[in-house]
């Protein structure tokens, strides 16, 4: 049993005084649901096996397939083995909380490859379902889903990878299904092959794989899971993934799972809806367990059932296929009884609430726990816009042990400012270094969220349908300069102040023109916008290339200086009237001009002392970042200083630019 939290998390945040009884409720309910889930094993690890004993495996003499269907009156399975026969194979309830086996004797009972499924009977109804624990789905002439028997064995290469840690994190958000040119679903293999490589080479050190839960509506960008333990049969065989994580690996680069444990597709014949007769086998009854802009179903995280199947989920991928962390989706969702929906946390109140679900915030830190026992160096991301107190503090600070929150205020901030053109810097220094203490924050400037039909990335705010006519190197316009030049001060900004860690969605780094727009009945199923056009980066009479150029320099010098892991952030001086800024960080001097009103020529920044040289090392201004202004190459200014006892430097700064100085030490 757990003691009752000694609440650090107060002493970091006195706001949270008056919600003490409110969090050591929670951390009550998260110490008898341990106890009690937990019974016989040894600890959380051991509990969540649920894909070793579930499903179907390999014995010395055949095979056994065990299910857990409360409701279910009868379980017959039947595949291509048995000709679909569903009177040839019953299944016995072994015990009584409604698990399901059968033996099948002979080692080729099943075969790899075959396709299988369970037919239930419940209530006098019978219905076939896909099993629960399936490995790997198949699609049919006619998209119908069935299981499939899957024992192809996999040699992996990464020895040592959970001995390994990447940090700070710089995440390349990626879909493997549009990663390609052609207008067509992309593999497993040619994201391996083909860009694996780029995102090396561009510096990012972590893969963030979107839709890899199997999902039967492609357009869903894989936020409807059917199949739980299933890698999406949309990109080929699991080995294919299997060989991009082992690859990465050996690249140096973690792989984290888009992971969605905050609701499941609804649709019951793919998958597990209703998969006993149900709607309460893993669902909230009624209203409650229905997501009212989603449509799909929401997990009880009371059952203790429920949470057996989803941390056995986390430790199957981690385990099964060496992810490094999950990015979880849907966080707000999960906390909250109407969703987050409609609701601004502009107070502590709302966090602790009646509106609050404290049973999903235990499922959330037993999750985080889990993650933490199987492998130390592995990551859990919290997609939470809501700014839940404690989100990633340590679970015995009476937090929930994530170890990154998005900033998802961040992305909504630039579009409302490019928007509205309205370029407050004191807003902006708030919104890009205001955090919770202690917990640490992936910054970016859009995801896919931006990247959607419905929205537009930054590059297509700034630039419009110029981005089709005016991006050749030898061709001005001052809208595409304009956009060339602001959104390189976006994202270096964003990467400077905004982070612990740097998000990016594909093809963003070189300022892709065009949104996402999977295949669908309203674009007659074309796959023209599920994709990326990388040859465009490619060429260098297109201004793509500059951009991406610019992309692959700015983490090369995030490297360099460790800017990820500087803190403590000084303001040193804001100019809203001319549009400049000027602070510190980690010993380096960054200067900020978002004016488009011209070049400013008396900027006094203050320093620590007089007498110091400082070294200009990087700056958005040169050529090869489509810049037709330029600092003077490794531009030195010494501080001195001035009338009224202030050390400092003087520095004249172009519009829309930005410079950092480096103190030389000699």
């Amino acid at each position: 049993m757990r003691k009752r939290a000694e609440l650090k998390m107060i002493s970091l945040d006195p706001q949270l005084r008056a919600y003490e009884d409110d969090i050591n409720m929670r951390m009550e309910r998260l110490a008898s649901t341990e106890k009690a889930i937990l019974g016989k094993y040894a600890d959380l690890s051991s509990f969540a096996n649920g894909y070793l004993y579930f499903g179907f495996h390999r014995t010395p003499d055949g095979w056994v397939y065990r299910e857990w269907a409360p409701a279910a009156d009868e379980m017959h399975l039947i595949g291509d083995f048995n000709f679909w026969n569903r009177s040839a194979d019953p299944m016995t309830r072994i015990d009584e909380s409604g698990v399901w086996e059968i033996k099948l004797e002979g080692k080729d009972a099943l075969k790899h490859g075959q396709r299988v499924k369970v037919c239930v009977t419940h209530a006098g109804q019978r219905f076939d379902r896909i099993p629960l624990y399936i490995t790997r789905v198949c699609q049919d002439a006619d998209h119908n889903f069935s299981g499939q028997i899957w024992d192809k064995p996999f040699t992996w290469t990464d020895g040592g990878y959970k001995k390994r840690s990447v940090s700070p994190l710089t995440i390349y958000e990626a879909h493997i299904g549009m990663a390609q040119e052609e207008e067509k679903i992309g593999t497993y293999d040619e994201f391996t092959d083909r860009i694996l490589p780029r995102i090396k080479k561009c510096g990012y050190n972590c893969v963030q794989l979107m839709a890899i839960m199997e999902h039967p509506y492609y357009a869903s960008f894989g936020y409807q899971v059917s199949n739980f333990f299933a890698p999406s049969s949309w990109y080929g065989e699991p080995e294919g993934l299997k060989r991009l994580i082992n690859t990465a690996h050996e690249m140096g680069m973690y792989v984290t799972l888009d992971l969605v444990h905050s609701h499941a597709c609804a649709n019951a014949l793919e998958g597990i809806a209703n998969f006993d007769g149900t709607q309460t086998q893993f669902f909230h009854a009624g209203d409650r367990g229905r997501h009212p802009a989603w449509g799909t179903y929401l997990f009880n995280y009371g059952k203790h059932e429920v949470i057996h199947f989803l941390l056995s989920n986390i430790k199957y991928w981690l385990e099964e296929f060496h992810f490094d962390g999950f990015r979880f989706d849907g966080v707000t969702s999960m906390l909250y009884l109407d969703h987050g929906l409609g609701t601004g946390f502009d107070n502590y109140k709302k966090y602790y609430s009646m509106n609050t679900d404290i049973d999903a915030i235990v499922y959330l830190q037993l999750a985080t726990e889990l993650i933490h026992t199987v492998n130390p160096k592995a990551v859990a991301i919290a997609e939470d816009m809501s700014g839940m107190p404690g989100m990633c503090l340590p679970i015995r600070y009476g937090g929930m042990g994530f170890d990154y929150r998005l900033a998802m205020g961040v992305p909504d901030y630039w579009i409302k400012t490019i928007k509205n053109d309205n370029w407050n810097l004191f807003e902006m220094w708030h919104e890009l270094t205001t955090r919770r203490p202690q917990e640490k924050v992936i910054g970016y400037c859009e995801s896919h969220d931006q990247s959607l039909v419905g929205d537009k990335t930054l590059i297509f705010w700034l630039a419009d349908a110029e981005m089709y006519t005016n991006m050749a190197s030898d061709r001005h316009s001052f809208m595409i300069d304009k956009a060339i030049s602001t959104i390189k001060l976006i994202k270096f900004i964003t990467l400077t102040l905004a982070s612990d860690g740097y998000l990016n969605f594909m093809g963003n780094e070189f300022g892709h023109p065009e949104w996402v727009d999977f295949p669908r009945e309203g674009n007659g199923n074309s796959f023209k916008y599920a994709r990326r056009q990388w040859s465009l980066s490619e060429k260098d009479y297109l201004k793509y290339s500059n951009l991406l150029k610019f992309d692959c320099d700015m983490h090369q010098f995030a490297r360099k200086y460790k800017v990820l892991s500087k803190h403590n952030s000084r303001n040193l001086w804001v100019d809203q009237e001319r549009l400049m800024m000027a602070f510190e960080k980690g010993g380096l001097i960054y200067l900020f001009s978002f004016s488009k009103a011209g070049n400013i020529q008396d900027l006094f920044v203050p320093v620590e002392k007089a007498g110091q040289r400082y070294r200009l090392v990087f700056t958005s201004a040169r050529p090869e970042y489509a810049e037709t202004v330029r600092y003077p190459e490794n531009a030195e200014v010494v501080s001195y200083e001035s009338q009224n006892g202030t050390p400092g430097f003087m520095f004249g700064l172009h519009s829309l630019t930005f410079v950092v100085f480096s103190p030389v030490n000699d």
